[in-house]
């Protein structure tokens, strides 16, 4: 077992504090430990990243100097400057822009190639995708927390990964979560007598909510901006959120049940 996603104790969130033009959230940041990437512009060819190793620093304010290493996983179609990234270590996904972020020191391209991995159980891995989850973490002093969440799909390049996002904490993660099914660690919620299976509808068709603007106002009254970046195929109503002032990918469902 893994030990859970760190989080501050007031972080807590639901996806129902985001609407496409205004709402009320209670985001605060979180992995304080991890937020450090981003930095300067770099002297490499503005080549694309997809699939690559990468290293680099990162400077924020008058902190010291970091470094860091990831692979690349994707490119945001409607921001190509926008990179996800997972790097070493780290369990969530980071959304940069690798080659504009004046954080990021010395970006370098590293040799060493993604090590090769696939399914090895397409039908199990087909079986968790869109389904709601219990993922089991190892507590302080031994003790099992259950993370209520969601599997949103099988992530790119790094193809024996999972997304998942989680109840507590609705930003993007992923892990090998068929180890976890297959070590008892990861269980897969019965569906809800009271609401129908979502039915799957074409990428991209509901609301059109791509590339749209959000706001939400915190409890400081101070308000938030972001863009709707990504739609789960597996769950149309569910859409990333990178916002303007955090490299965090937040997950959440944007189409109001009637």
């Amino acid at each position: 077992m893994k030990t859970p996603p760190k989080k501050e104790a007031a972080g807590q969130e639901t996806r129902e504090n985001v609407s496409r033009h205004t709402g009320s959230a209670n985001m605060r940041k979180k992995k304080s430990s991890q937020k450090k990437h981003r930095g300067r512009p770099s002297s490499q060819p503005r080549r694309n990243l997809v699939g690559c190793r990468i290293s680099h620093g990162w400077k924020e304010g008058d902190e010291p100097i970091t470094q860091w290493k990831g692979t690349v996983l994707d490119q945001v179609p409607i921001n190509p400057s926008l990179y996800l990234v997972k790097y070493d270590g780290i369990d969530c996904v980071y959304g940069l822009e690798l080659h504009k972020d004046e954080r990021i020191l010395k970006l370098k391209i590293l040799p060493d190639k993604v090590p090769f991995s696939r399914v090895r159980d397409l039908h199990l891995a087909n079986t968790i995708i869109g389904k709601a989850v219990e993922h089991i973490f190892e507590g302080e002093h031994g003790s099992k927390d259950e993370w209520r969440g969601m599997v949103l799909a099988q992530a790119p390049i790094m193809k024996a990964w999972f997304y998942i996002t989680y109840e507590k904490d609705p930003v993007l993660y992923m892990y090998q979560l068929l180890d976890d099914y297959k070590e008892g660690d990861l269980r897969i919620m019965p569906e809800s007598s009271e609401s129908p299976p979502a039915e799957r509808e074409p990428e991209g068709v509901v609301d059109g909510l791509i590339g749209k603007h959000v706001e939400y106002t915190k409890e400081d009254g101070s308000k938030r901006t972001g863009k709707v970046i990504h739609q789960v195929k597996a769950k149309p109503s569910v859409y990333f959120i990178k916002f303007d002032d955090d490299f965090h990918i937040y997950v959440y469902d944007l189409v109001k049940k009637s």
